[in-house]
């Protein structure tokens, strides 16, 4: 294979590539889910933390896209007490394995399905309200059902 046609393809996203692709998947998103994800923060990581995955039961690191860290709304009270902000953790090999084996998805709709499946948790959102929105169908509402 010559030179240009190696470079067509160009790189895969690196980590800070990446993370601009979720903000931007992040930003597409209807604009009420965005305003009920509150204080969550994103971070991309190549895979998840050895002691994450052994906490899952989890043995291979490719198996694991994403992953919410944090208390759902739905469980909180005004009682508790403050803890850290959630966190949206996405494991970008993982994810680059999907995407390259399904073939038939673009990456950034792959990040999106994750972003959305991930904070869908911390509302507590079905898997069909998740899937209502990724297309944009709904607008979400709190309490909508468990994932």
């Amino acid at each position: 294979m010559s030179q240009d046609e190696t470079d067509r393809w160009g790189l895969a996203p690196s980590i800070e590539d990446f993370a601009v692709l979720a903000e931007q998947a992040f930003e597409a998103l209807p604009q009420a889910f965005r305003r009920m994800t509150g204080a969550v923060l994103f971070r991309v990581d190549d895979f998840a933390a050895d002691e994450v995955l052994r906490s899952l039961g989890i043995d291979n690191p490719f198996e694991l896209t994403g992953l919410y860290c944090g208390v759902d709304l739905g469980l909180r009270s005004v009682m508790d007490p403050v803890c850290e902000p959630s966190r949206v953790f996405l494991y970008r090999r993982p994810i680059l394995d999907e995407w390259t084996e399904r073939g038939d998805v673009a990456l950034s709709d792959l990040i999106t399905h994750v972003l959305v499946h991930e904070i869908g948790h911390h509302f507590g959102l079905s898997d069909e309200a998740m899937e209502a929105i990724e297309a944009g169908l709904e607008e979400p509402e709190s309490g909508t059902g468990p994932a």
